[in-house]
């Protein structure tokens, strides 16, 4: 497996890269070319091509969830790729319309454009995309401290409701090492999202994990995901984007976690 982060909050000194309040990934494994989330904007692209990365050659495209940060990126992809033979693989809420405070914070394709535009395959439940790889789905909360919080609303079925991001789910590919764990935003929790990773793949070890941990304030969440990480004892963490210097001050305190930028390189 081998990992490129193309958008990330934070770039690096000396590395000429541009960074948004996003998330992109490019993944190869098993003969798969998988993009893992879009950014906000056209920078996944223009970064990717800085890279030397075709995007044209992808095979897949995954969405961890559907708000903007993660999806709106798409826009620019369909309109500079063909993407001819990209599926793409979400929950089937990642496309319905999102509000925060009356602005829209949702994909950039409502449900009927993104089937008429990719090859959309929608996965409630997990999903192999090869034998080394697979889509979470809908993640159960399997601890009370996670308790998922209303981020805005969204529209289903016609009707306005509090938006708990049932859509947001995480990657998983399975490597000689154990599990590495690729996520969007954690709105299901990073602890849950870890737990079910293993339940799924019954695999215990993991090995890495990468992503937005959603975690800001020093409270309650914070300690408790502390010491699961703590006791998870994963050879190496990338908690970034929405993960607020508070909280990594608090992780490094009992643990190590690596800073991530655009341009990073994972290869296990």
């Amino acid at each position: 497996m081998k990992l490129t982060v193309l958008v990330d909050n934070n770039t690096y000194i000396d590395q000429y890269y541009l960074g948004e309040p996003a998330v992109s990934y490019y993944i190869e494994i098993d003969d798969m070319k998988i993009l893992f989330d879009t950014g906000y904007s056209h920078i996944c692209i223009q970064n990717a091509g800085s890279m030397g990365i075709d995007l044209n050659s992808v095979t897949h495209i995954v969405l961890s969830h559907g708000h903007n940060d993660h999806s709106r990126g798409l826009k620019y992809l369909r309109e500079q790729y063909a993407l001819p033979n990209a599926r793409l693989v979400a929950h089937p809420l990642c496309f319905q319309p999102k509000y925060y405070e009356n602005e829209y914070i949702g994909a950039p394709y409502s449900p009927e454009d993104i089937t008429r535009l990719f090859c959309y395959q929608p996965a409630q439940a997990p999903v192999s995309l090869s034998e080394d790889c697979l889509f979470l789905g809908q993640i159960p909360e399997l601890y009370s401290f996670e308790k998922r919080k209303a981020i805005g609303t969204s529209i289903i079925d016609g009707t306005e409701r509090e938006d708990f991001c049932p859509d947001d789910s995480a990657l998983v590919c399975r490597t000689d090492k154990g599990l590495f764990i690729i996520t969007g935003c954690s709105h299901s929790g990073i602890c849950s999202i870890t737990e079910y990773a293993r339940r799924v793949c019954r695999e215990q070890r993991v090995t890495g994990i990468i992503g937005g941990f959603h975690l800001f304030d020093k409270n309650a969440q914070l300690t408790e995901t502390i010491h699961f990480l703590e006791a998870l004892s994963a050879d190496t963490l990338y908690p970034c984007h929405c993960v607020s210097l508070k909280a990594k001050a608090e992780m490094l305190k009992c643990m190590d976690i690596e800073e991530v930028g655009v341009g990073l390189t994972i290869q296990i």
